[in-house]
């Protein structure tokens, strides 16, 4: 968060700078040492800009620019800051959330086997496991896994080996249907980012912030702790 304000800081500072828009001279190169630099000064900020957000509108950009030199910017540099972290982190998450709404339901009209839970979890049993504890396992169980995950593009992000872990370290979507599905079951789950891992991601897995994921996921074992 920090990292974001500060370049939106230098970004706009940077932009206090262009007093106004010089012509080129007939070469193509500018007839002043002052606008040469100013040039230079600009390719830099551009590359910065396409850094920070590639999709930015530079004719938008370049009214902000002029705007903030003229002070008849019709917003201040806070509310500017404000509304930047707005859309980085409220905004893009609610258009994540509304689209993986809609690829979810899409799929229950597609395969009418996918059952979806009260958090948006899309799941359907290829095996159906042990049903003795459904619904009563505990943060002390731990479970004996092996599953595949990939995103809706279809791009595997991990393929693992049998894992032993406790019941509680997996992401909430996940703990959802191993109860339900049991020992010895066989689940395909999209879990919204909401359930798996909402807006930070998991750098160190590859997973970015606010994607769907598919679980490919085998129960192996269960060992409850009562």
């Amino acid at each position: 968060m920090k990292k974001i304000i500060s370049i939106l800081s230098i970004v706009l500072i940077f932009g206090v700078m262009f007093m106004s828009c010089r012509s080129k001279s007939s070469t193509g190169s500018y007839n002043s040492d002052s606008d040469t630099i100013s040039y230079v000064v600009g390719m830099n900020i551009a590359h910065a800009l396409m850094e920070m957000d590639s999709t930015l509108n530079i004719e938008v950009v370049c009214d902000a620019i002029k705007d903030v030199y003229n002070e008849d910017a019709y917003m201040t540099l806070e509310e500017a800051r404000d509304y930047y972290l707005a859309e980085k982190v409220y905004f893009v998450h609610e258009r994540a959330k509304a689209h993986q709404e809609q690829y979810l339901a899409d799929l229950n009209k597609r395969d009418r086997s996918y059952v979806r839970t009260r958090t948006g979890v899309t799941y359907k049993i290829i095996k159906l496991g042990d049903q003795s504890h459904v619904g009563g396992m505990s943060t002390r169980d731990t479970v004996k896994i092996v599953y595949t995950i990939t995103d809706e593009s279809g791009r595997e992000i991990i393929k693992s080996d049998t894992l032993r872990d406790s019941y509680r370290k997996l992401v909430k979507g996940l703990q959802e249907v191993v109860k339900l599905a049991g020992e010895g079951s066989h689940f395909n789950a999209w879990l919204p980012s909401s359930v798996a891992y909402d807006t930070d991601g998991n750098k160190a897995l590859g997973i970015g912030p606010n994607v769907l994921l598919n679980y490919d996921v085998k129960v192996l074992d269960i060992k409850y702790s009562r």
